[in-house]
């Protein structure tokens, strides 16, 4: 079959490799739709982010390896030992697996394990002609899901569990820094958590037409307002009750760097709540005196559980959660990988709102 590997950063081949064997406890998946993170369009790169010590080590020790594709949709073709799926099942996936030995595993708190592998990082993702992947890994997509909505249902998992996270109360003035994909979909999953006014913020003028399409209140773009004091006089003087942060990152690739974390502690009120939502890549600098001061709450969301995933196929299968307005290219053929990895590292310069997909095999 053919399959992506990485050979170094920067440096991704197109190869004849052997097909997987379906080991126990596996389905065995023809991908249909697949596109790379910003996470991972990053790490491709050599950009440092989540992950980026273990990728970097891997492809010292083990290139060529095949890394990345965690975020897809797969038609099952085989199965072994499984209960759950059948060939002809359309299934997408959780990245992150709980080891199955640790303590909190054994005492059924498997959604607090840190040990497990991760699809893509350690295990064999989906920008690849075959895959196998763990039963434990994966849920059915419902028939109302298209293919290329059901390749952002790992991301919005995701973003499910930050939104949990944030424990808001019904009502809750939220504002959303950052209106890419999990900026978009924390704002749809907030308003659906019991949100009231919600602010979102961008700098770019698509994303934020599509945030207003999305249920933005306001959607303001920082090129053309003073956010902080247009937040607070949103807010009636007090700032927000809930600011997610979804922005910061490298600069090397549109994102913010750390500039959004400071705003977000200038934009949250006395008392509130911070969300880190983004991979800063590296240590920073906080106040935090600043923040005891005024008495905020800095929490970061839960790695998302079957259970999210589930859920998330339900809201986008009921139509509570809409994926499509934001998926704005979609190329064609195992071939279009490598451009699926420039436009997603370069979504301001393409007018990206979500991750480029990849249709890995053409209609016919």
């Amino acid at each position: 079959m053919k399959a992506w590997r990485f050979y170094g950063f920067n440096d991704m081949r197109l190869d004849d490799i052997s097909e997987p064997v379906c080991l126990p406890g596996h389905v065995l998946v023809e991908p249909l739709f697949v596109q790379p993170s910003v996470t991972e369009a990053q790490l491709a790169c050599g950009i440092p982010t989540l992950a980026f010590d273990r990728i970097k080590r891997r492809l010292e020790t083990e290139a060529p390896i095949q890394l990345f594709g965690h975020e897809f949709c797969a038609r099952v073709l085989e199965t072994n030992g499984v209960s759950r799926f059948r060939p002809g099942d359309r299934v997408a996936a959780r990245a992150k697996l709980p080891c199955g030995k640790c303590s909190l595993c054994c005492s059924e708190r498997s959604e607090l394990c840190r040990k497990g592998p991760v699809i893509g990082f350690d295990l064999p993702g989906c920008f690849s002609e075959i895959a196998s992947l763990p039963e434990i890994a994966l849920v059915k997509v419902d028939d109302r899901i298209s293919d290329s909505e059901a390749a952002c249902l790992q991301s919005l998992s995701d973003s499910v569990a930050a939104v949990e996270t944030a424990q808001l109360q019904i009502g809750d003035a939220v504002v959303i820094l950052g209106q890419g994909s999990m900026g978009l979909e924390c704002l749809q999953v907030a308003r659906l958590s019991g949100a009231g006014l919600i602010i979102t913020v961008d700098v770019r003028d698509e994303a934020c037409h599509v945030s207003r399409e999305l249920g933005a209140d306001h959607a303001l773009n920082a090129r053309n307002c003073d956010i902080i004091s247009t937040i607070h006089q949103l807010t009636g003087g007090t700032g927000a009750d809930v600011v997610f942060e979804c922005a910061g990152g490298s600069p090397k690739q549109g994102l913010a760097g750390h500039q959004t974390l400071l705003q977000a502690i200038e934009a949250v009120r006395s008392g509130g709540k911070l969300v880190g939502v983004s991979w800063f890549g590296g240590p920073l600098q906080l106040n935090v005196d600043l923040l005891r001061e005024r008495s905020l709450r800095y929490v970061f969301p839960d790695i998302s559980t079957q259970a999210h995933l589930e859920h998330t196929v339900r809201l986008v299968a009921t139509g509570r959660i809409q994926l499509k307005p934001t998926l704005t290219h979609i190329l064609s053929g195992i071939e279009s990988v490598p451009k699926a990895f420039e436009i997603t590292a370069n979504k301001g310069k393409y007018k990206a709102i979500n991750p480029a997909q990849v249709m890995m095999r053409p209609p016919t």
